[in-house]
């Protein structure tokens, strides 16, 4: 009986000892807020991408006609004025054509004249009833077979003389030789497609950006935003354009999407080469003098857990809060927010300028050494040494 009451006993103090751990009030933990304000500033927000600078006109200059180049007249980085000479064909053969054809065109000439009096004696006898009707017919188709050849005899002509004119090569438009493809003595053969001799650039001055925008960041690009772009060969200097067309055309490369976006680039001091690299950033967002706050403080939430007992939390309904401090109570603020860049955000509404937010808080850790520990009074004490 007495052994049954000792379990009892037992059990009961067990289990009241396992209720005081549970129910044992914890130390709140120590923390330090970090604090910011809520002010006026300037929110920004760009795309970054690469692109390629390029003459804004550029004309590749090629020959319709086929033969050897005789004589060039300029060379790479050249000035050019519309309608220069800037290369020539050997004519040998041209101008034996041209002769050929004309050969062609006098005896079809001749042939033609002699036809036509044919037809009109024909003609007359056949209105006196001298000559069958089978007869005139026959001289009136020699006339027109006649007439025929002769035209295109004709055309034959005009084709050669302006083949001829082909094998004067001038510039299409005043600019600089920007490169140059071929050689005196070299041949060049124009049987499928036109060859480039010459590639020239309108105005070096006036150049361009063709970067290529990411399918993630084309949204948000359009015409008219600011543009400031660097280049490997002045890596000290900035450059500025606008953003002046956003084509429309997607070009697929290792299955990624973009778009080509063309940025003026002015070169009035003609560092800005053709072919050059450009690391642009677009602004796509620029709010100035907007009230704001550090993106870190609407991401702030205080818990109860954390805090403990030593703070009190007064919270509100709302998608976004910032948090102010009075003493050991810190108090939530529905705010209305706008533009962000990602490091500050528009505050729209809920909180006044100049107010003191918190932004984070952390744990202050205790220092290093022999520390009270906190004790239950259901636990076993140390025994005491026994003095001698």
């Amino acid at each position: 009986m007495k052994k049954k009451k000792v379990i009892i006993t037992v059990a009961i103090v067990a289990i009241a000892a396992i209720i005081a751990i549970i129910a044992w009030p914890k130390k709140s933990v120590p923390v330090e807020f970090e604090m910011t304000d809520v002010q006026p500033d300037t929110i920004r927000n760009s795309v970054t991408a690469t692109g390629t600078i390029e003459p804004v006109t550029e004309v590749e200059v090629g020959t319709q006609v086929s033969g050897i180049i005789s004589n060039i007249y300029v060379d790479y980085n050249s000035l050019v004025k519309k309608g220069q000479v800037i290369a020539e064909l050997d004519k040998t053969t041209l101008n034996s054509e041209l002769n050929s054809a004309r050969a062609n065109l006098a005896s079809a000439k001749s042939e033609l004249d002699y036809q036509t009096a044919n037809y009109k004696r024909y003609k007359t006898l056949n209105e006196k009833g001298l000559v069958s009707r089978n007869d005139y017919e026959v001289a009136y188709l020699d006339y027109r077979k006649a007439l025929e050849t002769y035209n295109t005899t004709k055309e034959s002509v005009k084709k050669a003389e302006t083949n001829i004119g082909y094998a004067t090569i001038t510039s299409p438009i005043d600019g600089i030789v920007l490169s140059k493809e071929v050689e005196e003595g070299q041949t060049v053969a124009a049987s499928f497609e036109t060859p480039t001799l010459f590639t020239i650039a309108k105005d070096l001055t006036d150049m361009r950006v063709i970067a290529d925008i990411d399918e993630a960041d084309i949204g948000s690009v359009r015409e008219g935003q600011n543009v400031t772009f660097t280049v490997d060969a002045y890596p000290n200097d900035t450059f500025h354009g606008q953003v002046t067309q956003v084509r429309q055309e997607a070009t697929e490369t290792d299955n990624v999407i973009t778009y080509e976006v063309v940025i003026s680039a002015p070169n009035n001091d003609l560092k800005l080469k053709p072919g050059l690299t450009a690391n642009v950033s677009v602004s796509t967002l620029e709010r100035t003098n907007v009230l704001s706050v550090k993106a870190k403080a609407l991401r702030f939430t205080p818990t109860k857990e954390v805090l403990g007992k030593a703070y009190k939390i007064v919270d509100t309904d709302g998608k976004n809060k910032l948090w102010t401090r009075e003493g050991n109570t810190l108090t939530a603020h529905k705010v209305n927010i706008g533009a962000t860049d990602g490091i500050r955000t528009e505050i729209l509404g809920g909180i006044k300028q100049g107010t003191q937010v918190v932004m984070s808080m952390t744990e202050i850790k205790a220092p290093e050494g022999p520390q009270e520990e906190e004790t239950n009074p259901f636990m076993p004490r140390p025994k005491k040494k026994e003095k001698k």
